[in-house]
């Protein structure tokens, strides 16, 4: 019951002269008029009982002896002006024992007439005329002391053990003893001073609370201790990945550049590749390499700039950014930050994220990096940023040009076997609860798994296929209830314990046919063999094409013919033949999209075999693109499309010479038992591809098919019958 406290002057007696200093407010003046109706608490006793003034007076009247002359407080409180001279009256004998006129002098009162129509005024401020000396600020300081007290016994009925102004003590404490930017510091300084003008009931304490929560907490200048031990970091990159070399010869820089430098920014690097190539786990390496923490955050479908850059305060709840968030967790302002999925960020009316990445992953911008809640510069600058992608083409260019792209491209069979061999396999029996001479499986069943019951350019089908191996193992140990028992497989066993094969790879002819020629493609799960068949039939000069071809696919077999065409008289064909002819060409496997620049050879090589009869033979495969002048030009996914020639037992390939420098980067456990031959124009195709001679070719006198022969162009006398073909 508030009514219940009355304050008295210390060391006083009750008399006329002496009043209590805080009372019950009266309903009509509100200023310590004993016997009125309880409004609020007596320690508020001078707050107007008409407007509530609640939670006003406490923090005033404890902290008041501390103000110095000139200083003034402000109170934020309406009276009426009747009560103007018992404020003025009630404020002095706060101060001393009884009731001195001579300390009338000691305050001044600032007014402001309100402007609501009525004569109320409101207390702005109050200040001291002049500093309490001696004896006056000791009995001010001991009055405030029993005033601590009282505060105290007041908050412990309200359910509230800690005295909030006690709390807004310690947050200053901390704030000065933290290191972080002086900025900061000011800035979380003047937001503490409000929670000592505000309830700690009120909605915007715990708003201004939690901002000063969040500046305290950051890692600002807290930096970990990183040794960089180059063999170290190496033994841990070979340990946890095998292969991909570009990546952790890239890293193995960054790491000596820093040990030497000691100041060098974190870099920007962005892992672009397939799916399961290990791009994530490859960056938990690279941040175990350097001895940084890890963080991860998925940008697949954000579509808010605010979740880079946060809220700003004015809305309800708002947040800082998930950068800031992370890097509060891990306490430390150097960590590996690895931002996945950057291609597949959306943008709608909220923002666009990629925009907000543009100042987060430039080296030059991110060292006053600006989340909207903090809305003070935070240096990201030692942060070691990595971020993955599978596809480039999303990415806008600004944001691409901002980071060093790393290409982690798809897994050779043989590395797959290796990855299965040396990661895989003792991981799964690990996880299964065998042991390893429970299971033992061939390299040959190895190399089975990830040709018939796998296509991926990663390994997570492949380790999927070997837990169902596993759990096949596990349960006929504990069927015979011998856990001692060793499951061996092996090629033959096989499809008993994975069933049937789930995928065909196309294989070579069995011998030489006319119009049919093998051509190497490349995608994201690895290299194939392309066979291209082209028939002709009487007709009028129509050309079709099918098999789920792509535009650039559909040009490059217009050009071939173009090609063809144009060289009809050195082939020994009638200028005209595309009118008496219509010209089909397809490539098998229709449901299966297909598109590239690198069948244009293997387009004009399959054409002229059909419209000259010549086979074409079944052991060489080609790659390369077409111009219409005939040249070969380079192409791409040159290892992938090495591995699928072969797989496929083919013996020569044929390739533009362009590309002979790329062929460094190809393992010579590839290139065994492969004849690679470079070309820069089509006339050098056709004599490696067709089964003729040149001179059969490039004569007319090789004719397979009826219908060739209708074709050649008709032999006159004193013509050439044997043109030859441009060098």
């Amino acid at each position: 019951n508030h009514s219940a406290y009355t304050l008295w002057p210390e060391g006083s007696e009750y008399d006329e002269d002496t009043k209590p200093l805080c009372s019950s407010v009266d309903g009509k003046t509100g200023i310590g008029e004993p016997g009125g109706a309880c409004a609020t608490c007596p320690m508020n006793a001078y707050g107007s009982a008409r407007d509530g003034g609640r939670g006003k007076a406490c923090k005033n009247m404890r902290d008041i002896y501390l103000l110095r002359s000139g200083e003034y407080m402000p109170l934020l409180i309406s009276l009426p002006p009747t009560s103007i001279k018992p404020f003025k009256e009630f404020l002095n004998r706060a101060f001393v024992y009884r009731r001195r006129a001579t300390y009338g002098s000691l305050i001044q009162i600032g007014l402001k007439k309100e402007n609501n129509g009525s004569n109320d005024y409101s207390v702005a401020t109050f200040r001291l005329v002049r500093d309490f000396q001696g004896e006056e600020l000791a009995q001010i300081r001991a009055y405030a002391n029993g005033f601590k007290e009282q505060i105290k016994a007041i908050n412990k009925e309200m359910g509230r053990e800690d005295d909030p102004q006690a709390e807004v003590d310690e947050i200053e404490q901390k704030l000065k003893a933290r290191r972080m930017p002086e900025e900061a510091r000011q800035k979380a300084l003047a937001e503490a001073k409000k929670l000592r003008t505000m309830p700690s009931s009120a909605a915007e304490y715990t708003v201004v609370r939690n901002y000063v929560d969040w500046i305290l907490d950051l890692p600002w200048d807290e930096l970990k201790d990183i040794d960089i031990d180059i063999e170290k970091a190496r033994a841990i990159l070979d340990g946890d990945h095998y292969g991909l070399e570009k990546p952790k010869e890239r890293i193995l820089e960054y790491l000596a550049v820093q040990k030497l430098s000691h100041g060098l920014r974190g870099p920007i690097l962005c892992f672009v590749g397939p799916p399961g190539v290990g791009k994530t786990s490859l960056a938990k390496s690279v941040a175990r390499a350097t001895g940084r923490d890890f963080i991860r955050l998925s940008l697949g479908g954000v579509r808010d700039e605010a979740e880079i850059r946060g809220h700003r305060r004015t809305y309800v709840g708002a947040l800082p950014g998930k950068i800031i968030q992370s890097l509060k967790r891990v306490k430390f302002n150097n960590p590996l930050f690895c931002l996945d999925e950057v291609d597949k960020m959306t943008s709608d009316y909220r923002g666009d994220p990629s925009s907000a990445l543009l100042e987060v992953l430039d080296p030059e911008q991110n060292n006053t990096f600006m989340d909207h809640y903090l809305d003070l510069e935070y240096d990201l600058s030692k942060v070691f940023f990595i971020t993955t992608a599978n596809s480039l083409h999303t990415i806008p260019a600004p944001l691409l040009d901002r980071m060093e792209i790393i290409e982690l491209n798809s897994y050779l069979e043989t590395e797959k076997r290796h990855i299965a061999r040396q990661f895989l396999l003792p991981r799964q029996i690990e996880e299964h609860g065998l042991r390893p001479e429970n299971l033992r499986v061939s390299d040959k069943a190895l190399l089975e798994i990830i040709r018939s019951y796998t296509r991926e350019a990663g390994v997570r089908n492949l380790e999927r296929e070997i837990a169902a191996l596993c759990r096949k193992t596990a349960i006929r140990l504990v069927e015979e209830n011998n856990l001692d028992r060793s499951v061996n497989i092996s090629l033959q066993n096989l499809p008993t314990l994975l069933g049937v094969k789930k995928y065909r790879h196309d294989e070579r002819e069995d011998a030489p046919q006319v119009g049919v020629c093998a051509g190497l493609a490349y995608n994201q799960r690895g290299g194939e063999i392309l066979l291209v068949e082209t028939t002709i039939m009487s007709g009028s000069g129509h050309v079709v094409t099918t098999g789920q071809l792509g535009e650039v696919m559909t040009e490059s077999a217009k050009a071939a013919l173009s090609y063809v065409r144009s060289r009809a008289e050195v082939l020994g064909l009638d200028p005209r033949f595309h009118r008496k002819v219509d010209i089909h060409v397809h490539v098998p496997a229709g449901a299966t999209p297909k598109d590239g620049p690198s069948a244009g050879i293997t387009l004009a090589t399959s054409i002229t075999s059909a419209l000259l009869g010549i086979p074409v033979r079944n052991d060489v495969a080609m790659t390369g693109e077409i111009s219409l002048r005939g040249r070969v030009l380079p192409i791409g996914g040159l290892r992938e499309k090495l591995l699928a020639a072969r797989r496929s037992g083919i013996k020569k390939v044929l390739m533009p010479r362009d590309n002979e420098k790329d062929l460094k980067e190809v393992p010579d456990e590839v290139l065994k038992d492969l004849q690679i031959v470079f070309v820069d124009h089509v006339d050098e195709v056709l004599p490696q591809a067709l089964d003729a001679t040149a001179e059969e070719i490039f004569s007319g006198r090789a004719t397979a098919q009826p219908i060739c022969r209708t074709l050649r162009a008709p032999k006159l006398d004193g013509m050439a019958s044997n043109p030859q073909p441009a060098q």
